[in-house]
């Protein structure tokens, strides 16, 4: 009985507590705020944001549509005969034997540029070549002329017999920056069609791959993969324009590991549109010995700020120095483009032709000043030289002589003769095929240089050059000196 009372006492002591509690939460926190959570909002777990949310480019447009431009290329170069038909070899020699060695064949990619079948694409893939076949990607296959090489740039121009053909548009390199989607398009390994995405991870970089003496390197580095075969073919924006031409890759392999180069499409578009309209690339020259401002030049001379590109030496009668400009000159912009290294500034002036003007702004003792300066060829003056024509000189057409046909020759220099139509040097005995490596003992290298002895002879003409087969040969004429 007594357990019975002490708990009904707990009880009503427990009951008593909480309605005083609740009097006094009601009295003094009649103010009440509630949080709740929409039942449209899901739980997630605290933590950051994905560092990239941004969604990848979509490249379909772009692939589509340079697919259907880029061709693939497929050169080879007859057997070469090999032995010699010198009298001393015949009696101390091997007797002078003939043998042809086995065919050469090759392969790469080029791009359409124009409805009635120009075709941009490496020097080096056609390089040599006596026959180039050029396969569309709806299979059709047709023979290609070549219309022009520029070894400097490594660039050659093609031609097809073809109408309302699939072209790329060019874009202009110079707007293309760091970090913005590209595809390279080719045939690498022979796969056709081969479509590769990446960045542009550098601009003008001068990889010195190119042999060429006046070679011009400012190419555009991306790390889309880039292999064998897709020489020649295109890299292209999302949009699906031409900013380059694919030419190398960085390897220690052969195959790509990580970076390729092409060449920037305003180069493209001034060499092609040179060999279209004059037959030859019209190469403009400021004739100043320049370099790349480092620390070292700017403590050596005293520079304010690394920037531009040094002049080291202006060469006397140059376009640069009838400009007024001088040694230890620094160039820091052309055109308004700001220029910090050599492939920089020789991209700027590989865009222009001998006659052209172009506005430099040049820091001496450093302040800035402008300057104009007209363009001069390798020659010194002004002068475009048009094309030639199979009637040009004297009745042939010509080529520059491949590297490796001159490894094989033993020749430093020549041209070869295509195309031989009536004229003097027919006349003389010369043949197709023949190479000219002096005239009048000098040096030919190209065709203006050939052309200009000619037009400097008077009386008559000594040609001293090889056939294929390695047979040396003169051939003397004379011409009207009228």
């Amino acid at each position: 009985m007594n357990n019975f009372k002490k708990g009904l006492f707990t009880l009503l002591v427990a009951l008593v507590g909480g309605f005083m509690a609740l009097w006094a939460y009601t009295r003094y926190f009649d103010d009440q705020k509630i949080v709740t959570v929409p039942q449209d909002q899901s739980m997630r777990y605290a933590s950051l944001p994905a560092a990239n949310s941004t969604p990848l480019p979509d490249l379909t447009f772009a692939a589509e549509n340079s697919v259907h431009s880029v061709v693939h290329i497929k050169v080879t170069q007859k057997g070469k005969y090999y032995g010699s038909n010198n009298i001393f070899d015949y009696f101390f020699g091997d007797g002078g034997y003939q043998q042809q060695g086995p065919a050469r064949q090759g392969a790469g990619s080029g791009v359409i540029i124009t409805p009635n079948g120009f075709i941009v694409t490496n020097n080096h893939v056609v390089d040599g070549s006596d026959e180039i076949d050029v396969v569309l990607n709806d299979k059709r296959e047709f023979k290609a002329k070549l219309i022009g090489t520029d070894p400097s740039t490594d660039l050659a121009l093609l031609k097809i017999d073809a109408t309302n053909l699939p072209v790329l548009a060019f874009s202009n390199s110079d707007d293309l920056k760091l970090g913005e989607w590209v595809l390279a398009v080719g045939n690498p390994f022979n796969l056709t069609s081969t479509v590769t995405a990446g960045i542009v991870s550098a601009k003008s970089r001068d990889i010195g791959i190119n042999p060429d003496q006046m070679r011009i390197e400012s190419f555009i580095q991306t790390d889309a993969a880039v292999n064998p075969g897709n020489s020649g073919g295109a890299l292209v924006n999302t949009r699906g324009e031409l900013v380059g031409i694919n030419t190398a890759i960085a390897s220690q392999t052969g195959s790509y590991s990580g970076y390729s180069f092409a060449i920037p499409a305003n180069i493209v578009q001034k060499v092609v549109s040179d060999l279209k309209e004059f037959g030859d690339v019209q190469r403009a020259l400021l004739n100043v010995r320049i370099g790349t401002v480092d620390a070292e030049t700017a403590k050596k001379y005293n520079l304010d700020k690394i920037e531009g590109v040094f002049i080291g030496e202006v060469q006397p009668g140059g376009a640069a120095e009838q400009a007024g400009l001088k040694d230890n000159d620094v160039i820091i912009s052309v055109d308004g483009v700001a220029v910090n290294s050599s492939a920089e500034l020789q991209e700027q002036i590989s865009k222009h032709r001998p006659g052209d003007k172009v506005a430099l702004v040049i820091k001496r003792d450093n302040k800035k000043k402008p300057f104009n300066v007209t363009l001069r060829n390798k020659h010194g003056d002004t002068e475009i030289v048009k094309g030639d024509n199979p009637d040009d000189i004297f009745g042939a057409k010509f080529v520059v002589v491949s590297d490796r046909d001159k490894e094989e020759l033993g020749i430093r220099y020549g041209i070869k003769i295509t195309e031989l139509g009536n004229g003097k040097f027919k006349d003389a005995g010369i043949k197709k095929g023949f190479i000219i490596t002096q005239v009048n003992k000098n040096a030919v290298s190209e065709v203006n240089e050939l052309k200009r002895i000619i037009k400097n002879s008077r009386g008559g003409i000594l040609v001293e050059g090889t056939y294929p087969n390695g047979e040396v040969a003169y051939y003397v004429f004379g011409i009207d000196t009228k």
